[in-house]
């Protein structure tokens, strides 16, 4: 059994550039774990920093959606292309962010058995759109993100979280990406 986060054989650069040391440090101290994602793009450490940016950006940066909501974005789509990295690594988010081990495994297995507001109903129903039928989406389906309460600024960043976990979901299990053990037994 290899330790290599993927099924593929793209082992990591050795040693690790300094900024990306210091990086996967703060992870390790604020996370308790390095994420295998990260792992996993670290034999190019340009792809690595560009995924990180733009995870980070879309996860992490100043948005009018929580970061709970852009969790249960990348949960939703992650449950619709069953990808079981980003379910694993995700569904811990929502369990931590909500406080609700119960939510999260409700998210990973149907977010509609869930006991979700009008909002976060509106916001999946739409992330899924995005997933399975992007090209059938209307301006009904915006103006009802709208109607739930969500700015154009929000759809757009609902839009390109579902896109981002679409594309990662994809990538993820193309190479049989493994989330980290430690995530299992997280904030249950």
């Amino acid at each position: 059994m290899t330790d290599l986060p993927t099924a593929l054989n793209l082992p990591p650069v050795d040693p690790l550039p300094a900024p990306t040391q210091k990086y996967f440090d703060i992870c390790d101290e604020k996370l308790g774990l390095v994420p295998n994602v990260l792992k996993a793009h670290a034999f190019d450490i340009e792809k690595l920093n560009a995924f990180a940016a733009l995870y980070n950006n879309l996860m992490l940066a100043d948005s009018g959606l929580t970061k709970l909501e852009r969790e249960m974005v990348a949960v939703a789509v992650s449950s619709v292309n069953k990808c079981f990295y980003c379910l694993t690594a995700h569904g811990q988010a929502v369990r931590e962010l909500s406080d609700d081990p119960k939510l999260g495994e409700l998210m990973v297995m149907n977010w509609r058995a869930a006991d979700l507001d009008a909002r976060h109903h509106a916001m999946l129903t739409f992330a899924e759109k995005v997933t399975v039928e992007s090209s059938k989406i209307t301006e009904a389906d915006r103006q009802a993100l709208r109607d739930a309460g969500f700015s154009d600024r929000d759809i757009w960043d609902i839009a390109n979280v579902a896109a981002f976990f679409n594309m990662t979901n994809r990538v993820a299990s193309a190479t049989d990406m493994r989330p980290n053990d430690e995530y299992h037994g997280m904030d249950r």
